[in-house]
């Protein structure tokens, strides 16, 4: 017997029943994008290592630590397992030169990887889906993705979760802020843990952004990037903040609030929790004016979010929101092996009616077969018995209680079939 395999740690399995929710969330997600004109871009799953070193930041945790890569044993190309999607979206927008004609509003969804300790809610292949909306520069667009976040989360029924904003400004302003930063923390050099100390000169806004407890008056002391902000920064973050609150948005502006990668200006955004521990941000995101011609193109404005489709699902599990059951219309019932052709072509016709139709297999006597078609879950069972087969017909059990209200039992004729669509209810 040979040795059992298992996945790779931190990649899971999605089984059914589990499935079943992701595949809600994902039509929920496809009406969303619908509504708000987005359309779907799909991306390789593996991209040039230097794409992400470009664009994320050669000294940020995912390039240090975290990515999967390996050379290529036939060419010698250094390639990537995706850690992020943004960076892609816009290496494919620059390849194919789809800013031409305008901006351009997109979604994706997929999995990314990272090689990090396994925990709830970070696991080395996890899900994302995105929008990005590029060639737009205006604080409006900014303020579409954050609601288009909201729309989403009112239409899973999510209310445990909350908005902070805060705003980077230009390099140049984070330059200057980023001196300071450096010269704070040196003077304290003994307050920080070696985490803050490694990233004091290479990405000390990181530092703001540490858990640890035992640094948080220091670093709620630290100087403002608000404070280093121009004209036209402040501008932007304010116009913002009006949309937000004409549109009833709450949000609070949290200072400390920056992004774990290095192509993020102005805006940037978070939609946090309490409920799933220290993994608490469901949807981040912010503007990337920047990364276009960082990445080859013409110089363009960006803006857009992600958000983990791991954890907004256990966010419904802990809220107590449970996706509508996948209901099944009918499970046919073969009390009659003869009966089987029949029973086939008369599934097919109900599927191309749209019905949801279950065809027994495996054999087992009639009292099986039934147990089979109660657990499914099917709101009706469709018997072939030797009496049906010889009539040309079929008998229609009731098995949920709403459908026996209307009637337990009943034989009915194969043809037409539009008497036995009828006979299993409206389509849903």
């Amino acid at each position: 017997m040979h040795p059992k395999l298992n996945a790779v740690k931190g990649m899971n399995d999605l089984l059914p029943p589990q499935s079943a929710a992701w595949e809600w969330f994902e039509a929920q997600v496809r009406e969303l994008m619908r509504a708000y004109g987005y359309r779907n871009i799909r991306t390789p799953i593996v991209e040039p290592t230097a794409l992400f070193v470009r664009s994320i930041g050669e000294v940020t945790d995912i390039v240090e630590k975290e990515m999967y890569s390996f050379t290529d044993a036939l060419n010698g190309e250094q390639l990537t397992l995706r850690p992020e999607n943004t960076a892609a979206v816009v290496r494919a927008c620059v390849e194919h030169n789809l800013l031409y004609d305008g901006g351009k509003r997109l979604w994706y969804s997929g999995p990314m990887f990272r090689h990090e300790r396994p925990q709830r809610g970070r696991y080395r292949q996890f899900h994302q889906v995105g929008a990005e909306a590029l060639g737009f520069a205006g604080p409006d667009v900014d303020a579409e993705l954050i609601l288009m976040a909201r729309r989403l989360w009112q239409m899973l029924g999510l209310t445990d979760v909350r908005l902070e904003l805060n705003c980077l400004g230009q390099p140049e302003e984070r330059l200057r802020h980023r001196q300071k930063l450096i010269n704070y923390f040196e003077h304290h050099l003994d307050r920080l843990d070696d985490d803050s100390r490694r990233r004091l000169h290479s990405n000390p806004l990181r530092i703001l952004d540490t858990k640890n407890p035992h640094m948080q008056d220091l670093v709620n002391a630290a100087p403002r990037l608000m404070d280093e902000l121009g004209a036209e920064s402040l501008a932007h973050f304010e116009g913002l903040q009006a949309l937000l609150r004409a549109a009833g948005q709450a949000y609070t502006v949290n200072p400390r609030l920056v992004r774990g990668l290095d192509y993020y200006n102005l805006t940037v955004f978070e939609w946090v929790t309490d409920r799933l521990g220290a993994q608490g941000t469901v949807c981040a995101g912010g503007r990337y004016d920047g990364l276009i011609e960082q990445i080859g193109g013409k110089p363009a404005p960006a803006c857009g979010w992600a958000l983990g489709v791991e954890r907004v699902l256990d966010l419904l599990e802990q809220g107590g929101v449970q996706p509508p059951a996948q209901e099944l219309d009918a499970y046919v019932v073969l009390a009659h092996e003869p009966a089987l052709a029949v029973a086939m072509q008369t599934a097919e016709r109900l599927r191309a009616a749209g019905l949801r139709v279950v065809l027994h297999a495996g054999g087992g006597g009639m009292k099986s077969q039934m147990k089979k078609a109660d657990a499914s879950g099917a709101r009706h069972a469709l018997i072939f018995g030797e009496d049906e087969w010889t009539a040309g017909e079929v008998t229609v059990k009731a098995l949920r209680q709403e459908q026996r209200e209307a009637g337990q039992q009943r034989r009915l004729p194969l043809d037409p079939v539009s008497g036995l669509i009828d006979s299993l209810g409206p389509l849903e």
